[in-house]
């Protein structure tokens, strides 16, 4: 098991940064462009850098997939085959509003309900399927108590659609400068690397496709680092966001994102916070602009302008600790 991971590591990682040697210069020549938020100038010289850069570590974790996990396919074993094609539900989504962004030439794609509606849809499918398939059970683990509750099998799918859709837009909302999306996802791939070793080969092709997906954001971060080359749009971010929720389902674990995931959440509360707040006191703001990081870039509450170099490794840090959290809850309860 440990070669098979570190081989899909290496594989993936090679693959991401091979492919993105000839994408960007492909996407340049395509004008598959950004444009940055109007709100906050100091991202206006990142006009014309590409997106759709998920398509790196998607098609790495593709890859890796559909050449290791071969084996394991030929014994019956999908798993890791119903984590990435819908985690690439997701990132089609997000590559309809991408290509709509790319060719109206600004930056609004699908519609919030457009959106919305297919992720919804998406969810209900996923869950669906796993649980016909026996993969997944209404059986919820809590973190830190240790409790497990059971929930009525209606209940558990408007829950799981509920925090489906919700994981999928934290990490869209995250997605706002450098490598900032990429950075805080690796710890949360790698937590279910860690997983597998700990709880043993009955989880084996879910680590292969956490595996890759680490190879493949290092391969891709080394084009999205500031200053970034290639931006992941919407077809990336979504796609993280379906499979960070995707693993935590087939694991039967879903309220460990809430450790896990707290950077994302962070990034979501400040968002429904601001918006929350300026509608209620007809215009006043917590932050001086949402989500958090972008709070941080525009000077906080110290006045203290943060550098993007900074807020990455700000948030990649307390990833790791929500990472080392998450796994001390839930290393030895066996799946």
């Amino acid at each position: 098991m440990t070669i098979q991971l570190m081989c899909a590591f290496v594989l993936a990682l090679v693959f991401s940064t091979g492919l993105g040697r000839v994408y960007i210069p492909w996407l340049i020549r395509k004008k598959a462009q950004q444009l940055h938020k109007a709100e906050v100038k100091q991202h206006k010289a990142k006009d014309g850098t590409p997106t759709i850069g998920g398509v790196l570590f998607i098609s790495a974790a593709a890859l890796v997939c559909l050449t290791l996990g071969f084996p394991a396919m030929l014994h019956g074993r999908f798993e890791h085959i119903f984590v990435l094609l819908f985690a690439a539900i997701f990132g089609a989504i997000g590559l309809i509003d991408d290509l709509k962004k790319v060719l109206k030439k600004e930056n609004m794609g699908l519609t919030t309900h457009q959106k919305f509606a297919l992720q919804l849809l998406a969810a209900f499918l996923f869950i669906l399927v796993m649980r016909k398939v026996g993969f997944i059970t209404p059986a919820l683990y809590m973190p830190f108590s240790g409790k497990i509750f059971t929930l009525p099998s209606w209940l558990y799918y408007l829950f799981a659609m509920f925090v489906i859709v919700g994981t999928v837009n934290s990490v869209n909302i995250t997605d706002g400068i450098d490598g900032l999306a990429t950075g805080t996802s690796i710890p949360v791939f790698l937590f279910f690397v860690l997983l597998t070793f700990a709880w043993g080969e009955r989880f084996q092709q879910l680590g292969l496709f956490a595996s890759a997906m680490v190879g493949g954001l290092i391969g891709f971060l080394t084009y999205n680092f500031n200053p970034a080359k290639i931006f992941m749009g919407d077809t990336g971010s979504l796609f993280l966001g379906g499979a960070i929720a995707a693993l935590a389902f087939s694991f039967n674990i879903p309220m460990i994102l809430i450790p896990l995931c707290a950077m994302f959440i962070i990034e979501t509360l400040s968002d429904i916070i601001q918006v929350g707040y300026y509608k209620a006191t007809h215009g006043k703001r917590v932050f001086k602009m949402a989500p958090f990081h972008h709070h941080l870039e525009m000077g906080g509450w110290t006045g203290r302008m943060w550098k993007e170099k900074e807020i990455f490794i700000l948030y990649t840090c307390i990833s790791v600790i929500c990472m080392a959290v998450s796994f001390l809850q839930v290393y030895d309860i066996a799946g």
